[in-house]
């Protein structure tokens, strides 16, 4: 999952915008299965991400790839790196 080019190591997630929360700022929901430790069941597991989109180009439902980057306000740390599919 991280990229491995030493201490610049930064963790990319795959996710589907689920909202354009302001400009230049979109919401990311990245979804993955865990295993629960003490009972087994696999657990589905989401994260919503703030992401810094600098072109504004996401739109509703796309598919995109983020990146950690430095703390770019309050609650945003990650940026949008490309979009993977467009929402149809």
């Amino acid at each position: 999952m991280a990229e491995t080019e030493g201490r610049n190591a930064r963790h990319v997630r795959t996710g589907e915008v689920i909202s354009l929360s302001g400009d230049k700022t979109v919401t990311v929901q990245v979804t993955y299965r865990k295993h629960h430790p003490k009972y087994g069941k696999m657990m589905t597991v989401r994260k919503k991400l703030h992401c810094h989109d600098e072109r504004n180009e996401c739109g509703l439902g796309d598919t995109v790839r983020v990146m950690e980057t430095r703390p770019l306000s309050k609650t945003k740390r990650w940026r949008v790196e490309e979009i993977v599919e467009r929402a149809k």
